[in-house]
C-alpha cells in the first residue's frame, strides 16, 4: 500500500469512529458491520451480554437501454438480534470458519428478526457511498438472507450446526 493509499484508509477509519460516536451504539457492535464493509458475507460477535449481528444482501439493478448497471449491497447491523419467526426449509451447503469443508444443512427459508437496535447500510458503488439509517421494525427475510441469519444466531446462541458432510454424497454419471 502506497503512502497515500494508507492516508486515505486512515482518513476512512477515523470517519468510522465519528460515524460510531454519532450513532451512539457501542464502538464492538458496530465490527460485524464494518467486516461486512470490508470483507464481505454476514458476521457476528458476542461480547459479554450483548449481541451483534450484520447480514448483507445484494440487489442489483441493471438498464436495459443504457447497458450499464450496478450492485447494490445493503447490510443490516442487529444490536441484540431476535428471531421472531421463521418459515420453511432449505438444504443447503455451508462452510464455516470453524470447519474445513462446506457441510449439507438445513436453514429456513423465511425468518423475521428484530433487534434493540437496527441499523440499515446501502453502499452504493457508483456513487461510492455509504448510507446509513436506522430502522425501527423486525425485518423480514428471504432465501440467503433468512440463512445468512440462522447461521450467525448459532454462532451468537454458541451453537454449532451439525451437517452432513459431502464425503456422504456419491458420485453418479448420466448417460
Amino acid at each position: 500500500m502506497d503512502d497515500a493509499d494508507l492516508k486515505k484508509l486512515l482518513r476512512f477509519t477515523i470517519t468510522e469512529k465519528r460515524v460510531i460516536e454519532k450513532l451512539q451504539i457501542p464502538p464492538d457492535a458496530f465490527l460485524p458491520l464494518l467486516f461486512s464493509i470490508r470483507f464481505g458475507g454476514d458476521w457476528s460477535l458476542r461480547k459479554n451480554s450483548s449481541r451483534f449481528m450484520a447480514i448483507k444482501e445484494k440487489v442489483t439493478r441493471f438498464d436495459e437501454d443504457e447497458m450499464i448497471g450496478r450492485t447494490l449491497e445493503i447490510v443490516y447491523l442487529f444490536l441484540n438480534p431476535r428471531i421472531i419467526s421463521e418459515e420453511g426449509t432449505v438444504y443447503r451447503f455451508e462452510k464455516c470458519g470453524s470447519r474445513n469443508e462446506r457441510e449439507l444443512v438445513s436453514r429456513p427459508y423465511r425468518v423475521v428478526v428484530d433487534g434493540d437496535y437496527i441499523l440499515r447500510a446501502v453502499l452504493d458503488p457508483l456513487d461510492l457511498k455509504i448510507r446509513l439509517k436506522r430502522l425501527e421494525k423486525p425485518l423480514r427475510f428471504t432465501g440467503s438472507g433468512a440463512y445468512g441469519v440462522a447461521h450467525e444466531m448459532e454462532h451468537l446462541e454458541g451453537e454449532e450446526s451439525e451437517g452432513t458432510p459431502f464425503w456422504e454424497f456419491e458420485y453418479e454419471i448420466e448417460e
